[in-house]
């Protein structure tokens, strides 16, 4: 009985000494697995952060040049047959966005989905001009067309979404 209590003095102190360091380094451990979270964070932000800045600059770019105004702004050409003046800012809408498509990693989702119902939107407008030409309207009554369906629309996708952008963009910071 003598040596079970003098084993039992000897295990029980050193059982709580074993567990006192074992919750005293989990804690510690704890706190470092913390403190590199923390510090991987970071580094992904400072790594992402520039992306993420070009890729809301280049989708708000994208907005502001498949603008319906703008397009029409930019290519207009009064002397183009208007099915052939239609087909250049379908294919100048086509090329935008194949060339932005990748800013989709650094925005949110829902800002995505907007950039791209926007786009969608730009691209139904001017069929709706197209459609409403005669088979020989030049270039001047389609531009013309698509300014009187804008002004009819009010405030465009494309606006309503670059709104959303940069308010999405703010809240970054």
């Amino acid at each position: 009985m003598d040596v079970i209590l003098q084993i039992a003095l000897i295990i029980f102190p050193a059982g709580g000494v074993l567990l006192t360091t074992i919750f005293f380094l989990r804690k510690e451990t704890a706190k470092e697995i913390r403190s590199m979270q923390i510090e991987l964070k970071k580094q992904r932000q400072e790594y992402f952060l520039p992306n993420r800045v070009e890729a809301y600059q280049r989708a708000i770019l994208f907005m502001e040049r498949i603008h319906p105004n703008s397009l029409v702004m930019r290519l207009h050409n009064p002397g183009l047959p208007a099915k052939a003046l239609q087909a250049e800012f379908l294919k100048a809408i086509r090329e935008e966005y194949d060339h932005n498509v990748a800013q989709q990693l650094y925005v949110s989702p829902h800002a995505w989905k907007m950039v791209k119902n926007a786009k969608e939107e730009t691209i139904r407008i001017l069929n709706l001009a197209g459609s409403q030409m005669q088979e020989f309207s030049m270039g001047l009554e389609l531009s013309g067309k698509i300014f009187e369906i804008v002004a009819e629309v009010g405030t465009l996708p494309t606006e309503i979404t670059v709104d959303y952008l940069k308010k999405e963009f703010q809240e970054m910071f």
